[in-house]
């Protein structure tokens, strides 16, 4: 049996392989695009967008930032963005919703991959241009971000309760125990602009917020029961 041959390229990439990496630089050097043509083409097909419009004002969108804001971060690449959302594995509806949200926004389907220990992190991640500025969230990890409510989220409180579902589904917490008659809808973050976020949108929603160093915390029966159904909390 007549043996296969290897690949001239197996095991290398275009930055560890000596003569496509000269190549590579060659071209950028002398600012050379050998898949312009085939890009443009592309292009006047409609199989790669040309332009990226602002994202249209809504709940969903409204709710998509709070998830990205509480579980996501974007990051910068050469030539496009990288939006990514983690969660606990076994939250399937919380990867379905979200999953579907994002398809919808970006017209493609999301990467979706388990890591972590015992696969117990999922991963939802899409890559495509102008991903911050048209979500109008900073680049970057979202622990050190000073990022305020929108006004247009503000103006509107169907948007502010799905906004606030959105950080809930991803910083939130339901805790009921009879026996000591403890009930609490709690926020945990540790970036103060976002705990302010929160607890002001609790607030204009009606409600009697508790705010310390991490955390917002409703206490009142009534109102854990009745903020969960409003916003819709675990409700897939």
């Amino acid at each position: 049996m007549e043996k296969k041959q290897k690949s001239w390229n197996r095991g290398f990439t275009k930055e560890t392989h000596p003569s496509i990496l000269k190549m590579s630089e060659t071209f950028k050097r002398k600012k050379l695009d050998n898949f312009r043509e085939w890009r443009d083409k592309m292009k006047r097909l409609g199989k790669i967008r040309s332009s990226y419009p602002e994202f249209k004002k809504s709940g969903d969108l409204a709710e998509f930032i709070g998830v990205i804001l509480g579980d996501g971060h974007i990051e910068s690449f050469l030539r496009t963005e990288g939006l990514t959302i983690a969660c606990n594995s076994r939250n399937k509806g919380f990867i379905r919703r979200y999953k579907n949200l994002m398809q919808g926004f970006f017209e493609k389907n999301p990467y979706e991959a388990k890591t972590g220990p015992n696969k117990g992190c999922t991963r939802i991640r899409i890559y495509q241009k102008n991903i911050s500025k048209r979500l109008g969230i900073p680049l970057g990890s979202r622990k050190n971000i000073n990022f305020k409510t929108p006004r247009w989220i503000i103006k509107n409180k169907e948007y502010l309760k799905r906004y606030l579902r959105g950080l809930y589904e991803a910083e939130g917490s339901f805790c009921v125990h009879k026996p000591t008659c403890t009930y609490k809808f709690l926020f945990k973050n540790s970036n103060d602009s976002l705990l302010k976020n929160v607890y002001d949108g609790v607030i204009t929603l009606g409600f009697h917020p508790h705010k310390s160093k991490y955390q917002i915390q409703v206490s009142r029966k009534q109102e854990v029961y009745k903020i969960k159904e409003l916003i819709q909390f675990r409700k897939y």
